[in-house]
């Protein structure tokens, strides 16, 4: 998320004269850098509890199949931004664990479409367990409009959209 080109100039839409807006566009990036260091974390500790030795990128994939249901390889590997190379490996290593399965589409034979397993689910609803116990915690005071408002900010934001008013 770079809030200046090479050249110092501001963001294409951003005016040169609108220091503060600049301001908080490098607030915003200092505040998403410090969230992502933590996701990682998560991930990371997540991956271990899940399975021993169970490599980060391998739970994030599994999290993906489990919210999106029987996916091709080719869809997942668009949904995790990874190439299908990449992605394969994932997926071989959570079928080794008996994470996932892999399946005949039935409206297409050739294609294998990957589902988590019942193993899988209970693998990462244990892994998963501590972060929600913290993050109901942190977000148990918020107010529920206040916790909407933040969803929708963020999904504009990832969508490139302007938020409604």
């Amino acid at each position: 998320m770079t809030t200046t080109s090479p050249s110092g100039a501001p963001p294409d839409g951003v005016a040169p004269e609108d220091p503060e807006r600049i301001e908080a566009m490098h607030a915003l990036e200092g505040a998403f850098s410090e969230l992502m260091a933590e996701w990682r974390r998560i991930y990371v500790t997540a991956a271990e509890t899940a399975s021993p030795g169970m490599l980060p990128g391998s739970y994030k994939v599994l999290t993906v199949i489990e919210r999106t249901g029987p996916i091709t390889l080719s869809a997942l590997a668009e949904r995790v931004s990874a190439d299908k190379g990449l992605t394969s490996r994932s997926v071989s290593e959570l079928e080794d664990r008996g994470f996932v399965s892999r399946t005949a589409d039935p409206a297409d034979g050739r294609v294998r479409l990957i589902a988590i397993t019942a193993e899988g689910t209970e693998r990462l609803n244990a892994a998963r367990a501590p972060h929600e116990r913290r993050l109901a915690e942190t977000l148990g005071q918020w107010p529920l409009e206040t916790i909407g408002q933040l969803t929708e900010l963020l999904g504009a934001l990832a969508r490139g959209e302007t938020p409604r008013a």
